[in-house]
């Protein structure tokens, strides 16, 4: 009887110190932290350095993501939010709910140099068209697609990262020509989906010819399912850079916690995941250590990207077109 109350007693004492662990809560869209995606392996792993309790809260998409904290304010129970990209740092910044990272990061591998205090980049890629590889007719840019009879299913730029940045895409490819741009692929465009997920998996159940993603999505295909029947379309005028950022919320309770996540974020233990659940270039991982597969994907000629202000500053009047044009 003894024993047993001790063993009784040690138990409690086991479940209290599990339950004093301390709880990291990052927000971030819903295939980051999805059964396939990277979440999972980056919980393992942080935890295994961090003894605490790593919590992922999802809320759809990128532009979701910054949605809610503003709804939140400083009430927001996320500690760090993962998932942003430029197009939205401006207006994330100007919240005034993130804190500097306080990082100096070494060995990053963007095409572009990174001096953001604030927003650290986990992964980056270009947005680009996906068909399968038997289409006849793959365009070579907007031009030939807006005059062509493809379908395509693209995102809201409302309520998803890509869409937004399909919108920042041919602004920075055509400026003042944008509204031409738009009025041609009216048109071609199926279906506006809320997020990535849905869009992409109309155009895998035949309902599009041609779905807005990235160049790296054949990857997926290739590597995951031996299947080398997905190609992305290279455009001529060049293909738009989405950097995905990390930021930490200046009224986190656990801001040491947060700090470690976000050094452990830019190392191998992190990086090495992206390629193959994240389907994206890492921030810091070199080009030999990708995965087998990845030297296939198209290389655009050039690459497009607006500062987070510039796109900040266009982004009303591009929406405003999109719109206008979709509605006619």
């Amino acid at each position: 009887m003894k024993h047993t109350i001790i063993a009784a007693g040690l138990i409690c004492l086991s479940g209290a110190a599990f339950a004093q662990q301390p709880v990291l809560t990052v927000y971030t869209y819903d295939s980051f932290a999805s059964d396939w995606g990277p979440g999972p392996q980056i919980e393992t792993a942080f935890e295994a350095e961090c003894a605490c309790d790593l919590q992922f809260v999802t809320a759809g998409d990128g532009a979701a993501l910054l949605a809610r904290i503003r709804l939140e304010g400083e009430r927001s129970d996320a500690d760090i939010v993962l998932g942003l990209d430029t197009n939205l740092t401006h207006a994330a910044a100007e919240t005034g709910l993130f804190a500097p990272h306080g990082l100096e990061p070494e060995g990053l591998t963007l095409p572009i140099d990174w001096d953001d205090q604030t927003f650290l980049p986990f992964d980056w890629g270009y947005f680009a068209f996906v068909y399968n590889a038997d289409l006849a007719g793959v365009p070579a840019n907007f031009t030939d697609l807006a005059e062509s009879d493809l379908r395509i299913v693209i995102q809201d730029p409302r309520s998803s990262t890509p869409g937004l940045g399909l919108l920042m895409w041919v602004e920075a490819a055509y400026g003042e020509d944008a509204t031409t741009i738009w009025d041609g692929l009216a048109d071609n465009i199926v279906t506006v989906t809320p997020g990535w997920s849905e869009a992409y998996g109309l155009f895998l159940e035949g309902e599009a010819d041609m779905v807005l993603s990235y160049t790296t999505s054949p990857a997926y295909h290739l590597i995951a399912e031996e299947d080398a029947s997905k190609a992305a379309a290279a455009f001529d005028e060049g293909h738009y850079m989405q950097v995905e950022l990390a930021g930490v919320l200046a009224g986190s309770d656990q801001p040491d916690l947060a700090a470690s996540f976000m050094e452990f974020m830019i190392s191998d233990a992190f990086q090495s995941v992206i390629p193959t659940t994240n389907w994206m270039y890492p921030a810091a991982l070199s080009a030999e250590a990708l995965p087998e597969g990845f030297e296939t994907l198209i290389q655009p000629q050039e690459a497009l990207l607006l500062s987070p202000e510039d796109a900040a500053a266009r982004r009303d009047a591009a929406l405003e077109t999109w719109q206008t044009a979709l509605s006619q």
